[in-house]
């Protein structure tokens, strides 16, 4: 296992009382986010909200930070990232938000301190485009969106 990466993360005023991320197990892939809101947030069926985190971040150059839904909280409550996963690029400095959505039957309720994403810090891969008047020909060729026999 390679060096941590080192994440610079500044809290809003008023957050001290809300965990920054943190993993919740030993081989957690990502760090639970937390919703830093000033009063509940009632999202309806069908609704979207932008829910703030309370902090900031300075993601090193050459890396992103991904934010990416909890399987619990949709499973168990119909919440969804409405754009998962959300990147936050590394020149990025300002409040860190989440994107959620709700596609259950009920309405649900974000709470001050509740998790309700995860966060992933993972290295990116720039690339260059080059553009060609023909591409190379393949099996498959242009069939998609079911194309290959994967229902």
């Amino acid at each position: 296992m390679s060096e941590p990466i080192h994440i610079k993360i500044r809290r809003k005023p008023g957050c001290q009382d809300v965990p920054l991320p943190q993993y919740m197990s030993a081989h957690a892939a990502g760090m639970d986010v937390r919703a830093v809101v000033d009063a509940d947030v009632t999202v309806a069926p069908g609704e979207i909200a932008l829910i703030p985190c309370g902090f900031s971040m300075a993601v090193p150059p050459g890396y992103e930070a991904q934010m990416r839904p909890r399987s619990g909280l949709a499973l168990r409550h119909g919440v969804v990232m409405a754009n998962a996963p959300g990147t936050i690029d590394a020149d990025y400095r300002g409040e860190v938000c989440v994107v959620l959505g709700n596609i259950a039957r009920e309405p649900v309720t974000i709470e001050r301190g509740m998790r309700i994403a995860q966060m992933v810090i993972a290295p990116v891969t720039r690339a260059t485009i080059d553009e060609v008047q023909t591409l190379d020909e393949t099996a498959r060729g242009d069939g998609g969106f079911g194309s290959t026999g994967v229902d």
